[in-house]
């Protein structure tokens, strides 16, 4: 057993210890060097346990680029050949010293996102080291939120062609995504608009926040954003947000209103979005649903999006 005694916790001198960090493996390690460069990661959000020259433990918060708060927790390891007991111990003695450090006193923690294979269960070694880093997090009160399907497109599947029963248009601003984003989220299936609205938010209010912290940020073309609508002046049916973010081109959002689902829709407004990607000269389109919105799911699995990962997100109320 590593005695307590002889394990330092301390934040990264710089990026220059970006290697010691990576001594532990995650699958957004090649993000790291970019990262520190364009200011998504400062060193004093970055922290190690160490036994002499020995990485024990690493965890790490992330921001938008240049950003001044921690937006996302995103890195925890624990080297998997300690003991139970040691690995839980010093995992937990990691993230509360980083933690008293980073934020104040009562201050709401960011979320925890850990991408998982998307057959953790099935596999003991998998499910070993979620469910470790798990109990770690769950001691210091976390809950696990939703646990979500991380999907990819690329130009190896068939490109869906056009119904027909829909037509297409840009958004023109603001207001009039708004006004169809609202009555989306009122009956909405994600976890997280769902948390929005349980925390005492309004439909609109939620959608607001939605657009105003991410939608707005986008450096992309907002021109690639489209409303579908029934033809002949038939109304609104739903929307599509294809965009790119820090680091993937991206199915957004979407949502059919809720009068007109159950019509297969869907389809056709994901086809939508995928082109408008693809017209743009994509490798890849990256999107994601919570594993329990079934619908969603199938919908991205007629357009050839392929479940790669999982992604299992905590949360401290």
């Amino acid at each position: 057993m590593t005695p307590p005694s002889s394990v330092s916790y301390r934040p990264l001198a710089g990026p220059e210890e970006i290697e010691l960090f990576r001594r532990l493996s995650y699958v957004l390690d090649h993000e790291l060097t970019e990262d520190f460069a364009v200011g998504c990661r400062r060193p004093e959000w970055t922290w190690v346990a160490l036994d002499g020259d020995r990485l024990l433990a690493r965890l790490a918060w992330w921001t938008k680029p240049g950003g001044d708060v921690p937006l996302q927790f995103d890195f925890f390891d624990v080297d998997d050949t300690l003991p139970p007991a040691d690995r839980h111990e010093i995992g937990l003695r990691l993230f509360e010293t980083a933690k008293a450090a980073v934020f104040p006193a009562g201050a709401e923690l960011p979320e925890y996102g850990r991408f998982v294979p998307p057959d953790w269960r099935e596999d003991p070694a998998s499910r070993e080291v979620v469910e470790s880093r798990t109990r770690v997090l769950e001691s210091t009160g976390a809950r696990l939120l939703v646990e979500r399907l991380r999907l990819q497109w690329t130009p190896s599947s068939p490109l869906p062609e056009p119904k027909g029963r829909l037509v297409f248009r840009p958004v023109a601003d603001r207001a009039d995504l708004l006004g169809l984003m609202t009555p989306v989220m009122e009956g909405t299936l994600d976890a997280h608009g769902q948390a929005d609205l349980a925390s005492g938010l309004s439909p609109r209010e939620a959608a607001e926040r939605h657009y105003d912290e991410e939608f707005a940020k986008y450096t992309s073309p907002h021109d690639w954003w489209r409303i579908a609508e029934l033809p002949d002046g038939g109304g609104p049916v739903g929307f599509v947000v294809p965009a790119r973010n820090t680091y993937h081109p991206i199915i957004a959002y979407i949502g059919v209103l809720p009068a007109h689902r159950g019509n297969g829709y869907i389809d056709e407004i994901l086809a939508e979005g995928t082109r408008v990607l693809a017209a743009a000269g994509v490798d890849r389109i990256r999107a994601a649903t919570d594993l329990g919105n079934v619908p969603m799911a199938k919908a991205f699995a007629r357009a050839g999006y392929v479940n790669f990962e999982r992604a299992l997100n905590l949360v401290w109320d």
